[in-house]
């Protein structure tokens, strides 16, 4: 199956919904190439972003169910290779 590479970005907003985020990334460990988090104290939010390899269908799945854990915003950017 084709794969694309993408970048979610994902802004935390609440601190309870950390374990929810933590649990679904896990469930996506071998396409994910890497992560990278942010605290950013003066506005009580934490910026992450996921680096993924995956079929497009995995990449919305993932980006849509992180959107629905209430405390989080997702956005993915894919590219064209």
């Amino acid at each position: 199956m084709e794969t694309r590479l993408a970048v979610i970005s994902i802004i935390v907003e609440k601190p309870q919904a950390v374990d929810a985020l933590n649990a679904l990334l896990h469930e996506y460990r071998d396409q994910i190439i890497g992560r990278m988090g942010l605290p950013y104290r003066e506005r009580n939010v934490n910026i992450i972003c996921v680096a993924i390899d995956a079929p497009i269908d995995a990449i919305n799945a993932l980006t849509g169910a992180l959107g629905r854990i209430e405390g989080i915003n997702a956005k993915a950017t894919c590219s064209n290779v």
